[in-house]
């Protein structure tokens, strides 16, 4: 069996980094002349309303343009750079500004790479392994040659987020909610492990200029960890990046999947990695927040060591799609805002789309749609109070908490766009996190 080489660099300088994970893993080897060619990066969240932290959460411009200009230099002219971000998908004011932002309109004006907002264009139906369809982005499928650029970064959901999670963002809205649904045989990392299947050939280029704890927004814990993973092969560059974060491959759920799709091992036995030692560059990314249940609640340990009790905010799984998961941190931090040192009278909140109420409750709060739609006839509520919408509302998530009994502040939710803003003063004034890295010059 030949092994799948994968190249494990430190970034040191612009350019020549990334031109050497390239070169080293053969990266363009097989790219035609005169190709088309889709630059994928990984643009998870955006704002217009606030700076907020990007650091291991978006792609960083610099590699984009590191990228471009490799492509430029083989006499590539139609390059395209797509990406289809969580949000509202008619809403084409906050993608523009993000790409704008983040120096696409520049590498147009300097390179004419086009930029595109996949919400926007036309999709296709695509029949994968197992008999799931999911529509994919026409364009990215028509490419001749795809560059995947993720982040290196831990998931709450997935473990990790790398090459095969990026392709997520390829697919429209209701493709996206069909990956979360409840079937326990075909969930979120059935779907993400056969993301890959339909791609054109494909060089995935993980930047980990800087890292995520905790991801995969910008309440994770970020890193500069300099380093960039390359390879033709997306499992192979996966199972590295895992490893660089932290985690052997069969730790990883859509990783496990993948591997046992296409009969590999789940070790890196099937890979020969070039360049740096990976114990040497390896560290521990948490993936999750930890939480706390006992009789007086179940809730993130933050909000426990606040001393909140009486609330049983369960436990998120993986049935909760992006657009309830875009919500959950603006509803605990709203709850923990509302804390007055008196205990709550056993109040629960659920999401997703397979928890059910617990016996004992005297309230019950059902967030979205699907939750909802589940439970809303359920014997063991005694006061429903439901965020219906996909997602929903703030003013009916607001309207529901404090129904149940949880007076959380309006305010927080009529802003809601400038609370990214608040984790910035983890950051400021350390000259590890630059915002020149989202910048094109």
């Amino acid at each position: 069996m030949s092994l799948s080489k994968v190249s494990l660099v430190r970034y040191e300088e612009p350019y020549r980094s990334v031109k050497k994970a390239i070169l080293d893993c053969n990266g363009f080897q097989d790219l035609p002349a005169n190709a088309r060619v889709f630059i994928k990066p990984n643009v998870v969240y955006w704002t217009k309303a606030c700076e907020f932290p990007k650091w291991g959460v978006i792609t960083t411009s610099r590699v984009i343009e590191d990228v471009v200009l490799l492509l430029k230099e083989r006499g590539i002219a139609d390059i395209t750079i797509g990406e289809g971000m969580v949000g509202d998908p008619e809403d084409t004011e906050t993608p523009e500004h993000a790409f704008k932002s983040l120096g696409y309109h520049a590498l147009h004006q300097r390179y004419g790479v086009k930029y595109i907002n996949v919400m926007k264009r036309p999709f296709k139906k695509v029949k994968l392994d197992g008999g799931i369809t999911l529509n994919f982005n026409a364009d990215l499928l028509e490419s001749d040659f795809l560059i995947n650029i993720p982040v290196l970064k831990a998931h709450n959901q997935t473990v990790v987020s790398l090459g095969l999670k990026n392709l997520k963002g390829a697919i429209d809205n209701p493709s996206r909610k069909k990956c979360h649904n409840a079937n326990p045989d075909q969930d979120l990392h059935y779907h993400i492990a056969r993301l890959a299947d339909p791609m054109p050939p494909m060089l995935t280029i993980i930047d980990g200029i800087y890292s995520l704890e905790r991801g995969p927004g910008f309440d994770g814990k970020m890193r500069r960890s300099n380093l960039l993973i390359a390879s033709r092969d997306i499992l192979a560059a996966d199972k590295v990046g895992a490893k660089v974060l932290g985690y052997d491959p069969e730790m990883v759920p859509h990783l496990n999947k993948a591997q046992a799709k296409v009969r590999r091992p789940t070790d890196l036995s099937d890979l020969e990695v070039v360049g740096e030692n990976i114990d040497q560059v390896s560290s521990d990314h948490e993936y999750d927040f930890p939480y706390v249940s006992d009789n007086n609640g179940e809730m993130p340990r933050a909000l426990a060591k606040q001393g909140l009790k009486g609330i049983f905010y369960r436990k998120f799984d993986d049935t909760m799609c992006s657009y309830c998961s875009s919500l959950n941190g603006v509803i605990l931090t709203a709850i923990r805002q509302a804390w007055q040192g008196k205990p709550w009278n056993n109040i629960e909140i659920l999401t997703g789309k397979v928890m059910k109420p617990s016996p004992g409750m005297e309230a019950t709060v059902l967030v979205g749609q699907c939750m909802y739609a589940k439970n809303k006839d359920h014997p063991d509520i005694q006061q429903l109070f439901a965020a219906k919408g996909c997602p929903p509302e703030p003013q009916g998530i607001v309207d529901a908490l404090n129904g149940a009994g949880i007076s959380v502040d309006h305010s927080l939710f009529q802003h809601i766009e400038t609370l990214p803003g608040f984790y910035m003063e983890r950051y400021r004034d350390n000259p590890d996190f630059d915002e020149e890295f989202f910048q094109i010059k």
